[in-house]
């Protein structure tokens, strides 16, 4: 199994942290999704997507597509938990099922987010770069979470 984990602290409630993995408007800003449809609750679809790239990796080709799955659980200001998730890029055959789960622990005015994204087939090799290239995307994607909650929190 291979995963992608991270953590950081973050100036906002719990549940306006998890809110901004659902609602489309703020997709659009932190994730630079081009579009969403995301249901906080179990058995809810998690869909997002995004521009195909004009730049091309020589393992998956251009960047972009899709990433959909089925939300199992949903607890507001706490957690959730995605599972069946597959990537569809714009070229190539989908890579996963994966999951993605994110936890929230209060930590005073402010929120301490743990995110995990797992899942590897190791006779894959589209799945070892898939998670190269996302292992680096997520850092400053959570950055950008950051940033937009405190900016709407800060007043």
């Amino acid at each position: 199994m291979r995963e992608f984990t991270h953590s950081l602290v973050i100036n906002a409630p719990p549940a306006a942290v998890l809110d901004a993995f659902f609602d489309a408007d703020a997709l659009r800003v932190w994730w630079e999704v081009s579009g969403a449809v995301c249901t906080p609750r179990p058995l809810g679809s998690y869909a997002v997507g995004w521009e195909t790239t004009e730049w091309r990796d020589a393992v998956l080709g251009p960047l972009g597509g899709a990433l959909h799955g089925t939300v199992m659980e949903f607890k507001v200001g706490q957690e959730f938990f995605v599972a069946d998730t597959y990537w569809i890029p714009p070229e190539g055959d989908p890579i996963g099922p994966m999951a993605l789960e994110a936890t929230c622990r209060p930590e005073g005015d402010r929120t301490q987010l743990f995110l995990r994204q797992s899942g590897f087939d190791e006779t894959n090799p589209r799945w070892a770069r898939y998670y190269d290239i996302m292992a680096v995307g997520w850092v400053p994607t959570l950055n950008a979470l950051k940033k937009y909650l405190e900016d709407r929190w800060a007043n």
